[in-house]
């Protein structure tokens, strides 16, 4: 990327003359009420499967929990005016360490989907990491953006060719990196929606870059334009790995020529196997709270992995960010990038593309004024000294 488009983002500055232009925004700009239009224009199904988390949602309110423990102290009499946000990491530079985590079934929330959400990113030069059960295929997905920075999420399929055959159509379609996420070998008891008895996959929602898929097709008897539901049915065999270990990672990392990222490591011991396997990064991630109930909270897993790790790769975290002054605490811990979740799909549901492209610009915006206001002006001088952490809450 270029030094001049790493310095045309916009800061602060930039979006509060929008804000302060003398029209309120169409989407609120604080999450909570970003948060309860989206419910409001959302369907039961879509607000449960949306909102909720595993069990008794605790792994999703310890991911809330965590951040309140830590204050940042601001360093006063700094020359902040220039601010540089860029990262960079797995050979490229990112004008920003905000990403967009991967998050599957888009068009439960808008009818375009993970195209509006791309465009969206697109727009803002924030990466996106698009879900293997994307309501769009990746290739529509990349056509859609264009030279956006788009990552692949691969949940590993036990069936290896069909593994193989998204790595292969990622690779194809333009995508900069595979983010393997382990943390969901089985279903996790998420109460909100087994109540409710939505389980959208059953409905075919999701599963489009699985009935594009030549090794897909290749176990059917009928092609699913002729037989959707045998197809269904093929899905629910063949997604996840209950058996998917180091060894299959390593095959998966040696398989392609794309960075290989780990998503869903929690624990330092599994972070140093991560890199000993041959991964080019871990996501510190429990999976926005929705797969183990009462898990440690990420943030809480953050300093063990970044030190087990000792910058031998990086260290990119998500689960629980919801504002600019998260991001800068787990940035403070360690992290080399800092992916978002559930603050999209609220813009998303509100308003789509537009919606997506408000939250973010909000959270930039809230990121780049958190980075002046605490006295720095790039991610270089921000570590763990730059907060603290309290007991008090």
């Amino acid at each position: 990327m270029s030094d001049d488009r790493l310095r045309s983002r916009p800061t602060a500055g930039d979006r509060l003359d929008t804000l302060l232009s003398g029209e309120p925004p169409e989407t609120p700009t604080a999450i909570e009420a970003v948060r309860e239009a989206a419910l409001e224009a959302l369907d039961d199904d879509a607000t449960a499967f949306l909102t909720g988390g595993a069990g008794g949602d605790r792994t999703m309110d310890h991911n809330r929990t965590a951040f309140e423990r830590y204050r940042i102290v601001p360093r006063m009499l700094r020359d902040v005016t220039d601010r540089d946000h860029s990262v960079d990491l797995l050979g490229s530079t990112l004008r920003t360490p905000l990403l967009l985590a991967p998050v599957g079934i888009q068009t439960n929330y808008h009818d375009e989907g993970e195209i509006a959400t791309a465009r969206a990113a697109r727009s803002l030069e924030v990466p996106m990491i698009v879900s293997s059960v994307a309501s769009h295929s990746l290739e529509a997905i990349a056509e859609a953006v264009g030279d956006g920075t788009l990552w692949f999420q691969l949940y590993p399929s036990s069936d290896d060719a069909i593994t193989e055959s998204f790595l292969r159509r990622a690779e194809a379609a333009g995508y900069e990196a595979v983010v393997v996420t382990v943390d969901a070998h089985v279903m996790g008891w998420r109460e909100s929606t087994l109540d409710r008895g939505y389980l959208p996959f059953l409905d075919g929602e999701g599963i489009e870059n699985y009935l594009t898929d030549p090794a897909f097709r290749d176990g059917l008897d009928e092609p699913p334009e002729a037989d959707v539901d045998s197809a269904i049915d093929h899905f629910s065999a063949v997604f996840g790995h209950s058996a998917f270990d180091w060894d299959d990672l390593e095959r998966v990392a040696e398989s392609t020529d794309l960075p290989v990222l780990v998503k869903g490591i929690l624990h330092p011991r599994d972070a140093l196997t991560a890199v000993e396997r041959g991964a080019d990064g871990v996501v510190v991630s429990n999976h926005g709270g929705r797969q183990i109930d009462n898990a440690l909270a990420a943030l809480e897993a953050l300093p063990g992995v970044v030190d087990a790790v000792d910058g031998r790769i990086p260290v990119l975290f998500d689960s629980g960010v919801r504002r600019g002054a998260d991001a800068f605490v787990a940035m403070a811990l360690g992290a080399d990038a800092v992916a978002v979740g559930r603050p999209y799909l609220y813009g998303l549901a509100v308003d789509g593309e537009s919606g997506v492209r408000s939250v973010l610009s909000n959270l930039l915006a809230d990121l780049d004024a958190t980075l002046a206001l605490a006295g720095h002006t790039s991610w270089e001088t921000v570590d763990r000294t730059t907060i603290r952490e309290t007991t008090s809450r």
